[in-house]
């Protein structure tokens, strides 16, 4: 008797920007196990255009699909202020929700969404793709089998490509903690497993643009990380890397260290007239493709009863735990134990 195939998990995405627009499309072309039947956004123009060559229909109200009951799970790839709303009303709905990071900008928020989740029995992910790229997931492994021995000293870093040519007064304040290296806040975690965060200390400045520094801009930043066992770690971030997206990990022990991350977007090396190269990208759409159809697998896999390794919504409030200690680190100008940000 030859089993017949499980049906595809029925997907809604809502928020058709520029991650949207990867993720549905990774979706619909690349997650064989889902289909993508709308594309929510306000904006009915971006959300059809988007929708219309993948097959799925657009609307403008998330309402829509959050009372349809032949939709499975949402994607949120909206701006993070929006989240909250979105994930406790979806998870209220009784549709799994995959959250792009950070899971909200606020604690008592993200607590709320994690109640929700678990009060409606639904899956809840946030989207932090480094799990899922092959480099960093060797170096986890490394770590879990023993090879790195006891974890001492740990980077991660994400530097996005440059030159900057964004607006400082449209990029709301403390984007560079509570979007940018909350990446590598979850990642030093995950790099350490069994360890939490004891203490945070960070450091940032407009070092780009010096001249939106008075009215609270940081483009540069550097946080210190100290674990309940011993180890420690920084986290660096820039908005302008002249040579492209760089984002890498390593994780330094007693038997060994691992690193993690590269530029490279295939192991093609060019020997010509100018010297050597090799294939680069400049976005990260480019560079982390498969660990974002990755992370999506995983979620297909969650949804229908598997125990993949995903980032769950207690993941997303412990790393913006630490990110809101890095914040009153800079607003106090000192370190800031982690319990003080979680009472």
């Amino acid at each position: 008797m030859i089993n017949s195939p499980a049906p595809p998990v029925r997907l809604a995405l809502i928020g058709a920007g520029r991650i949207g627009t990867h993720h549905a499309t990774a979706i619909a072309h690349d997650i064989h196990s889902a289909e993508l039947v709308a594309v929510v956004d306000p904006r009915v123009e971006a959300a059809q255009k988007l929708a219309a060559p993948l097959g799925a229909r657009a609307e403008a109200e998330a309402s829509g699909v959050l009372s349809d009951p032949d939709i499975d799970a949402v994607v949120i790839t909206t701006p993070a202020a929006l989240h909250r709303d979105l994930i406790v009303e979806a998870a209220s709905a009784g549709k799994h929700v995959f959250t792009e990071k950070p899971i909200t900008t606020e604690l008592d928020e993200a607590a709320q969404c994690v109640e929700a989740a678990r009060r409606a029995g639904v899956v809840l992910q946030v989207g932090f793709n480094r799990r899922f790229a092959p480099g960093f997931i060797a170096a986890r492994r490394a770590v879990a089998d023993g090879r790195i021995g006891t974890p001492q000293l740990l980077r991660s870093l994400t530097r996005d490509p440059g030159p900057f040519g964004g607006e400082p007064a449209r990029i709301p304040l403390w984007t560079i903690f509570l979007e940018t290296l909350i990446h590598d806040f979850d990642t030093l975690r995950w790099l350490n497993p069994g360890a939490e965060v004891d203490t945070v200390t960070a450091h940032a400045d407009a070092l780009i643009r010096p001249d939106a520094r008075d009215d609270g801009f940081l483009d540069t930043a550097m946080v210190t990380l100290r674990f309940d066992n011993g180890a420690f770690a920084t986290a660096e971030a820039s908005f302008s890397a002249s040579y492209g997206y760089d984002v890498r990990g390593e994780v330094f022990g007693d038997g060994g260290m691992a690193t993690a991350g590269s530029g490279r977007t295939s192991d093609m090396e060019y020997f010509g007239p100018g010297g050597v190269a090799y294939d680069t990208s400049r976005a990260d759409t480019d560079l982390l493709h498969g660990a974002y159809v990755g992370e999506f697998k995983a979620f297909v896999e969650a949804i229908r009863g598997g125990q993949p390794d995903i980032p769950t919504g207690d993941d997303g409030v412990k790393a913006l735990q630490i990110a809101r200690a890095a914040i009153v680190s800079i607003q106090q100008s000192r370190t800031v134990r982690l319990e003080e940000v979680t009472r």
